[in-house]
């Protein structure tokens, strides 16, 4: 045999742990959704979005002064090349008369004069709620037809532990929001679907490795698929963990030196990619002995019944042969 088909690492036989682990992630998780609840933003249930020139730097802490009047809660960051115009974004949808009052509080302390006043947006809460909408049917529809592929490639008991997998990484991330009232606004979109893309390919790696090893290995009893499994993650381990270590550092570096609003974006992607490193690896194979034992026991079981009920049916044969 293949030197690389005698080692591994015993992942199955503590399938129990892997999913003990996963299981208080998500309870935390969906805690942390129930009790804090979703920090959305504006993209989602409406507001307003007011871009000032102010024509020099500016510390978020003296534009949080005029706006705390308006709204506690307001978004603040910034654009333009030299970073000298701040948006605010308010959960708060501002009348003209807000606004106004809004900027000539600006205009006295920067000295603006009315063409800094680069642009107000209102975004309704029927805009928020068709992009609430969006995202929930967008993100169905991504697992939906993974699913249809993994079947299609593999098998369905393939399939069924890929999505579950990605419905726990899903919920961990949106954890992650709720737990680090981080606001739900477009980039969260980004967000989920990149996590799905990145878990979804880890997973497709180890599958396909499984596969390939079936034919070389062979199955015919539980303690050689658990071997089986265990040969094939130890072969893809350190290529998933490396192109996952590569992959955090950058998104780390951007959670370290990018502005507020790139932060909010880089966690989720930071949990995301860890948890989906960790679910291809501990989740979903292991899920996938679970439902293929099941399924093989369901046969032998069913066999057996129905040699039982041949037996039975020769039994009244001769019985009514001696009668």
């Amino acid at each position: 045999m293949n030197e690389n088909l005698r080692k591994k690492l015993p992942i199955i036989e503590h399938t129990k742990v892997w999913l003990s682990i996963s299981l208080i992630l998500i309870i935390i998780a969906v805690g942390a959704i129930l009790v804090r609840g979703l920090n959305y933003g504006i993209d989602f249930i409406g507001g307003s979005v007011v871009t000032i020139d102010l024509h020099q730097t500016f510390d978020t802490k003296d534009i949080k002064q005029i706006t705390d009047s308006f709204d506690k809660s307001a978004d603040i960051t910034y654009t333009g090349k030299q970073k000298h115009e701040v948006v605010i974004s308010t959960k708060v949808s501002l009348t003209n008369r807000q606004q106004k009052r809004l900027f000539s509080k600006f205009q006295k302390k920067y000295h603006l004069d009315q063409k800094d006043l680069v642009s107000v947006e209102n975004i309704t809460a029927s805009v928020g709620n068709e992009t609430s909408r969006n995202t929930i049917i967008a993100s169905i529809v991504a697992v939906v037809l993974m699913l249809i592929y993994i079947t299609i490639r593999f098998e369905f008991y393939f399939g069924l532990s890929a999505v579950l997998a990605l419905v726990h990484d899903i919920v961990i991330v949106i954890g992650v929001y709720a737990l680090f009232q981080i606001q739900v606004n477009s980039p969260f979109i980004a967000a989920i679907l990149t996590i799905l893309g990145y878990s979804i390919n880890d997973t497709i790696v180890v599958f396909d490795r499984i596969r390939e090893n079936e034919g070389l290995l062979g199955i015919s009893t539980e303690a050689e698929l658990d071997n089986l499994v265990d040969v094939s993650i130890t072969q893809t381990m350190r290529r998933s963990i490396n192109t996952v270590a590569t992959t955090l550092v950058a998104i780390v570096a951007l959670y370290i030196f990018a502005v507020d609003a790139i932060r909010d974006f880089a966690l989720p992607l930071i949990v995301g990619i860890a948890s989906g490193c960790y679910s291809s690896i501990f989740v979903a194979s292991p899920l996938w002995v679970i439902f293929q034992k099941k399924s093989a026991r369901s046969k032998f079981n069913s066999k057996s019944q129905k040699n039982r009920n041949r037996q039975r049916t020769k039994r009244r044969h001769v019985e009514k042969i001696e009668v």
